[in-house]
């Protein structure tokens, strides 16, 4: 029987490090999963062992190409950004692979802005909230004048999906959906690095730009697949609704972060917009997407905990309660509000929920009290959904990962959006689905499945929000 043609994934994310075998129908025909410990970089902080994950790549890689049954035609990776791994003139990495929520020097902050501007008209040119370390353009800039030692043993410095794919091909490449992500190095409306970055000669040590859709052979010439450079998990989670969808959508990708994209939406960032932590991103083909970001997964952990201390329920009561639109009438009508002034709450960046100052005396049952977290998680959702929703012809909007089996959630969201279809969307493994399709022409020859993406459509029931 002869061998199934497969691409090999690897989805490399902050707690869980994944490889993904896809057949040419893009199912998973095989996949493992490993977590690594952290260790501690020079500086005592928390940090990703980037020689522990290397190793676990390569011998992953070797290990998979002698599981029977399957013959590899490509391989390709989807990662976290915002981190740099730094490699010396020999190839080899050094220092540490930072991490994105390392505190970053004031000092540094200072002198960076003093220097190139304030900023709001940075962020703006960047499309980049400031956000420090998660900024990583600026963790390169801090290494030039913090760690000037560490600094002058870099040759080049490779975004970690990009750094994977070193690891197999031996060439080092930039890609714009690493570049294009908050890092505060690409000039948005010139549509090339910033001035600061060659002013600072940081684009020295940065890798030539490869395209996000092409290969490269591995530096092992006995093997026949074919490598891309990688992407960053946020863009490449993107593209299997850029492959199956021609008319203009919205995608919210829900977990800790609910993230609002919009590759429809064209216009420049405004400081209203970045002021409620929206930012521009680049796609696998290079075009600008607009995104909004609403910590809405994190305050929902947090206030369901509030509510089962309360009601003295189970952490996850919450997944026990269904909808019911006779609630969110009656709490329409005689919601139980306390004094507090929520209008300082819904200002940017709406990193928390009303529900947080709600009393919670005032609700006779925990349903009651859930459907009033549900309303008030919805009514910031359509603030910062709205916001890259202006101005572009959208007439769909899918809803991924964990709100998406929220029903509450999903009813209130088509009741908030009465213009536009509203679906709650299903997609496995939805980054390493992206790098695979991303290079579909150099190893597939078969057309892109329709049915890679399930959708279960929410009507509006026509209760205010």
């Amino acid at each position: 029987m002869p061998a199934t043609p497969v691409i090999a994934v690897f989805d490399v994310g902050k707690t869980n490090k994944k490889l993904f075998l896809f057949n040419e129908r893009y199912e998973i025909v095989w996949e493992k999963t490993t977590q690594f410990p952290e260790i501690t970089d020079d500086d005592g902080d928390a940090c990703e062992d980037v020689n522990r994950l290397s190793a676990w790549v390569q011998s992953s890689l070797n290990d998979v190409q002698h599981v029977a049954g399957f013959s590899i035609k490509a391989v390709n990776f989807s990662g976290y950004g915002a981190s740099f791994v730094h490699l010396g003139a020999a190839g080899q990495a050094v220092g540490h692979l930072y991490n994105y929520l390392k505190p970053f020097p004031d000092n540094v902050r200072r002198q960076f802005y003093d220097t190139y501007g304030t900023v709001s008209d940075l962020s703006m040119q960047t499309a980049s909230p400031a956000l420090d370390s998660l900024n990583s353009g600026l963790m390169l800039y801090r290494l030039k004048y913090d760690k000037p030692e560490l600094f002058k043993q870099i040759d080049c410095s490779l975004h970690l999906p990009q750094y994977l794919s070193y690891l197999i091909t031996g060439q080092c490449f930039s890609d714009m959906t690493s570049i294009g992500c908050h890092t505060m190095l690409w000039d948005f409306p010139n549509n090339q690095y910033h001035r600061w970055v060659t002013d600072e000669r940081i684009d020295q040590i940065l890798a030539p730009i490869f395209p996000s859709d092409g290969v490269v052979v591995p530096k092992d010439a006995g093997q026949t697949y074919k490598v891309g450079v990688g992407l960053h998990d946020s863009s490449a989670a993107l593209i299997p609704y850029l492959a199956s969808f021609q008319e203009p959508f919205i995608l919210i990708s829900t977990g800790t972060w609910s993230i609002s994209m919009n590759p429809f939406n064209v216009s420049p960032i405004t400081p209203e917009e970045l002021q409620y932590d929206c930012l521009c991103f680049l796609q696998f083909k290079g075009k600008p997407v607009k995104a909004s970001r609403l910590f809405a997964g994190y305050e929902h952990e947090q206030q369901t905990k509030r509510l089962a201390d309360h009601f003295n329920t189970s952490a996850d009561y919450y997944k026990t309660v269904q909808y019911e639109p006779a609630i969110i009438q009656s709490l329409r009508t005689n919601r139980p509000d306390s004094s507090t002034n929520f209008d300082s709450v819904k200002n940017p960046p709406m990193q928390e929920s009303l529900f947080g100052y709600r009393n919670l005396s005032h609700f006779q049952t925990y349903e009651e009290a859930y459907h009033q977290l549900m309303l008030d998680l919805v009514a910031q959702q359509l603030i910062s959904t709205d916001l890259v929703l202006e101005g572009s012809p959208v007439s769909r909007l899918f809803v991924d990962g964990g709100f998406s089996k929220n029903p509450i959630y999903m009813n209130l969201l088509a009741t908030a959006f009465p213009q536009t279809e509203v679906y709650a969307a299903s997609v496995a493994q939805a980054s390493a689905l992206g790098a695979a399709l991303a290079i579909h022409n150099h190893w597939n020859s078969q057309p892109i499945p329709t049915e890679i993406i399930e959708l279960k459509h929410f009507a509006n029931d026509s209760v205010t929000i």
